[in-house]
């Protein structure tokens, strides 16, 4: 008979709608305290979730409806048919409702004969033939439903215990458990093949927990609100929790002291928000039993990686995945697909492979005609969905102010901008960026990509429904103001309105034919006060009333000047760009908190303004301002400023002395080619000894003479330096000659790219730390010589007369090189150059990048095979033997991608490598670009790509035409040097 009394019950979480694994029904007299008695406890303890009834039933009674709903609820029914079984009519109700469902359902049915022969069963010969004959008297209307449901059972696979293992019953039962968990794994894995995309996923994860294997691994599922984090826990549940000797959801320390220390568990801890929760309910691999796996959803990699546990990045659903989870919920057999696909695939778009918004998005419309669907998808534009952005939300109501401040500003202003320069602004507004954009991107708020900010769109999404969504159509109320539609309604406001909740304005100016032709709306108000003549009143001066603004970016013209009227007492980052204005404001201010100020195609500009009120600036850029000849002697004072950069500006004729500037670390005259204009004074200048030549410069910039090379003669004795820029200076031989009296020691940086010399010896100049080189389009470049020992990077691109590098031996820290262009570069000095980087110090922790004008020679670097694509096995111990994989690819393009996955073969295929070795190497003269990388398997052992169960690497090149793949041995020096001298003979020999 059937149960009250079950195993630990499944996790609410559960991706299942099953409460129960097994339904066991059985005769209560004959075998509730032996055979099933023992069945059951061996189900319990392989993890299987077992209903089973204890209660003794009356003669006649009728079968519960709790019993029924539990035969409903349960994966796997099992019978044990005894001797007396079919004694019982509460019984035979079971088997009826149990074989009913087996028909409707597809429920799985395995029979257990013990102590009685199948065919008995079939025949109803014996107890089952009196049963029945006394069944017909009391319940004539059920016997031949019971009598059909009897053979039909009795025709299924099952079990006869006295014939298995000469009727040992624990070796009986041991059997007939593995069977059962054997069928939950197979149902299980074939339900998570029904959810979209999971299957591959769940797969992933499981070669991560390395089931099996001895220790103790914790492993933490990482990802955006929505992504599926939760959903994948309960499928790896699912599916291999019966493995383990106990299953529980958290649970508490007492409870795992009490009932699971030194047993084999697998532990879900669901949504963790807290280190402490981690602490407290998986405080150390020690509290567990060899062979345990936990496994901890969050959003926080913070907490993952402070108790040391395995991330694992959850991945949103591909355009493919997505569309058939939004076309599951959406359709449902209701709507005719073919007819909707244009709108589908604009909600798709818009879900971004959030699994959560397409399930809640696809359900909301189900039911919805093409009209309706169309005003909904419309309406998401102005209003999310709730459910999306409450689940999203959390993420960011668990952030500290300063977090919020920082996530608003990267969300409103900053995302797909380049992450240096946003870093620059969002440190002048105080938000300490550094620390806190990796908090932001630990939580999955936002993504590092391309050196770009990036989030996910609902997330963006979130955050400008958090700036505006209470007051989508007054931005006099939002803390933020971004969009042009908001700015126009802004400037068409009384000038009296009080804006000081606004704290960062980002501006393009429209002028009315461009307003004319924006597709945004705006209010008829804005369009009227463009339809005035030309010579109207200027805007309503907005910012005058903006009391705490902090940040400006401002493109165009509302008012001229732009901040004669504004008090920026709070004001810390002011950018303006395409400006017509030939000041910034009139006389004197006092900007205090002002920390970054950048002018950019300032047409119009002559003059900067008065330095002495801005005496905490820190960031000055101009660029294409061509009328400006002179920069306000009082720049000179600044001693906090750390980036100076001043491009295209070529109308300068007059710049200060800049020796007073005691924290620049960056400095860029980018085509300013009038700087360095050699006159007298310099000349006079060379002269001088290294300590005079200080001295001499400050002495010379009392005098108020034009010194055009003042700026470059005297930064060279700010020995804070960290990055200097040359580029497109028109700098010849004597000015490169002239380096010799440079001592820049910390400079890290140097570009010189887009000049005029041709010879350039780095060991006639003091640079001991520089990193990065780029000679880039130097085109009378023919000598590069003396390369410092600290250099890891070198770009020389398109430089058409570069012949020589000199002795490269000593650049043990160099990992990328681009020759790409460098056509009189000798073959043999080139891959001399690429071999000392495979000898240098990244191959056992980095990785290494080099590009270069011409094919490899044959034998130069492993074998070549024709596609875009390569695939190879990794040898065993192939985790702990090599170093890392180096990759060739030839191609026509000097930057290549490639995509590399390393993974399990699901297939074994016995040709894979029989094809590889009928390949032959292919050299084609054609080839412009030989591209060689190499990756550091010790640089991606944090990281979830690196399993030492995978047994495959597969390389995927864009625009490439040939690639190749060898693993590096851990004694990689040894190795590169039997390639050095193989390659030095095979170009000796022209072979």
């Amino acid at each position: 008979m059937a149960s009250s009394s079950s195993s630990p019950s499944a996790p609410a979480f559960s991706s299942q709608s099953w409460n129960h694994d097994v339904f066991l029904s059985f005769r209560g007299e004959d075998t509730r305290k032996t055979f099933v008695d023992h069945l059951y406890s061996a189900l319990v303890l392989q993890g299987i979730d077992t209903y089973k009834d204890d209660e003794t039933v009356g003669q006649g009674e009728s079968i519960r409806p709790s019993l029924m709903k539990a035969i409903e609820e349960s994966q796997i029914a099992v019978i044990v048919f005894s001797i007396n079984y079919a004694d019982s009519s509460w019984c035979l109700d079971e088997l009826a409702h149990i074989m009913k469902c087996k028909d409707t359902t597809g429920k799985i049915v395995m029979p257990i004969f013990y102590d009685v022969d199948p065919s008995t069963l079939r025949k109803q010969k014996g107890k089952y033939g009196e049963a029945f004959a006394k069944h017909k008297l009391e319940n004539k209307n059920k016997v031949e439903s019971w009598k059909k449901a009897i053979v039909d059972a009795s025709n299924l696979s099952g079990w006869e215990p006295k014939n298995i293992a000469n009727g040992h019953e624990s070796k009986a039962i041991k059997e007939i458990v593995d069977k059962i968990s054997s069928r939950l794994q197979l149902v299980t894995a074939t339900a998570n093949e029904k959810l979209i995309g999971m299957s591959a996923r769940v797969q992933r994860l499981k070669s991560e927990l390395q089931i099996g294997s001895s220790g103790v691994r914790m492993i933490g599922i990482w990802g955006v609100g929505g992504g599926g984090k939760t959903t994948l826990a309960s499928c790896i549940y699912d599916e291999i929790g019966r493995k383990f000797d106990g299953k529980s959801i958290g649970g508490g320390r007492s409870l795992i002291d009490k009932r699971l220390r030194n047993r084999r568990v697998l532990i879900v801890l669901d949504d963790v928000d807290e280190l402490e929760q981690l602490e407290v309910l998986a405080g150390s691999p020690d509290w567990f039993g060899e062979g345990s796996r936990i496994l901890i959803t969050t959003r926080d990699e913070h907490l993952l990686n402070a108790h040391k546990v395995m991330v694992h990045d959850v991945s949103l659903l591909s355009s493919d995945e997505a569309i058939k989870l939004f076309r599951k919920h959406a359709f449902r057999g209701c709507l005719p697909m073919k007819d909707y696909e244009e709108l589908s695939e604009e909600v798709v778009s818009y879900a971004g492979g959030l699994p959560l918004a397409l399930t809640v998005l696809g359900s909301s419309l189900c039911d919805k005609n093409i009209d309706q669907w169309k005003s909904a998808i419309a309406r998401l534009k102005d209003v999310p969905d709730d459910k999306v952005l409450e689940k999203l939300k959390v993420s960011f109501d668990g952030l500290t102010k300063i977090q919020k401040d920082l996530f608003l500003d990267i969300a409103c202003f900053f995302r797909w901008q380049q992450k240096d320069w946003a870093m620059e602004r969002l440190d002048a507004c105080g938000f300490h960026p550094v620390i806190g954009v990796e908090e932001l991107r630990q939580k999955a708020l936002i993504t590092i990509s391309r050196g770009c900010f990036d989030m996910h769109d609902l997330v963006q999404e979130m955050g400008h429904h958090i700036v505006r969504g209470e007051h989508p159509k007054n931005p006099e109320k939002h803390s933020r103001v971004w969009l042009k539609e908001d700015v126009l309604r802004l400037c068409a406001m009384d000038a009296t309105m009080d804006l000081d909740k606004i704290e960062a304005i980002q501006a393009s100016f429209l002028s009315f034919t461009e307003l004319t032709q924006y597709e945004g709306p705006l209010p008829p108000e804005v369009v009227e006060h463009f339809r005035v003549p030309a010579n109207r009143e200027p805007l309503s001066p907005i910012l005058a009333n903006m009391r705490n603004l902090r940040y400006i970016e401002w493109k165009g013209d509302p008012a001229n000047p732009l901040l004669n009227n504004f008090p920026p007492k709070e004001l810390c980052c002011l950018i303006l760009r395409s400006s017509t204005q030939d000041q910034l404001w009139n006389g004197y201010k006092v900007l205090r908190n002002l920390k970054t100020m950048e002018l950019y195609d300032l047409d119009n500009l002559i003059m900067t303004p008065n330095f002495d009120g801005i005496p905490y600036l820190e960031i000055f850029r101009l660029s294409r301002c061509p009328k400006l000849e002179e920069i306000h002697t009082s720049f000179g004072g600044l001693d906090r400023l750390v980036c100076l950069s001043i491009e295209e500006c070529l109308g300068i004729k007059k710049f200060p002395s800049i020796t007073g500037l005691k924290k620049l670390e960056t400095l860029s005259f980018r085509v300013s080619p009038g700087v360095f204009e050699l006159s007298e004074i310099q000349q006079k200048m060379e002269n001088l000894g290294d300590e005079d030549m200080s001295s001499a410069v400050a002495e010379l910039s009392k005098l108020n003479l034009n010194l055009n090379p003042n700026p470059i003669r005297s930064c060279f004795f700010r020995r804070d330096l960290i990055k200097l820029n040359l580029s497109a200076c028109s700098l010849e031989d004597e000015d490169i000659m002239s380096c010799v009296v440079w001592e820049l020691p910390n400079v890290q940086e140097l570009n010189l790219s887009d000049n005029n010399f041709s010879r350039l010896d780095f060991s006639l100049m003091r640079l001991p730390r520089l990193k990065f080189l780029d000679v880039s389009t130097c085109m009378y470049l023919v000598e590069l010589s003396g390369l410092p020992s600290s250099i890891a990077v070198l770009i020389a691109l398109f430089c058409l007369s570069l012949k020589t590098f000199g002795d490269t031996s000593n650049c043990k820290w160099l990992w990328k090189v681009s020759l790409y262009g460098a056509c009189e570069v000798d073959p043999l000095d080139g891959w001399m150059f690429l071999m000392s980087m495979f000898e240098g110090n990244a191959i056992e922790d980095h990785f290494i990048s080099g590009t270069l004008q011409y094919p490899i020679p044959i034998g130069g670097l492993g074998r070549l095979f024709w596609g875009n694509t390569f695939t190879r096995r990794l040898p065993h111990g192939w985790y702990n033997d090599y170093s890392g994989f180096l990759l060739r690819a030839v191609t026509f393009s000097p930057y290549p991608e490639f995509d590399i996955i390393i993974k399990q073969e699901v297939h074994e295929d016995s040709r894979f490598e029989e094809y590889i070795e009928e390949l032959e190497p292919v050299l084609d003269p054609r080839a412009t670009v030989t591209y060689v990388g190499y990756v550091s398997f010790n640089s991606l052992r944090s990281t979830a790509c690196l399993n030492s169960t995978y047994n495959s690497i597969s390389f995927s090149g864009i625009l490439a035409d040939r690639v190749g793949v060898e693993l590096v041995c851990r004694k990689s020096k040894d190795q590169t040097t039997k390639k050095r001298s193989r390659l030095l003979r095979i170009l000796g020999s022209g072979n």
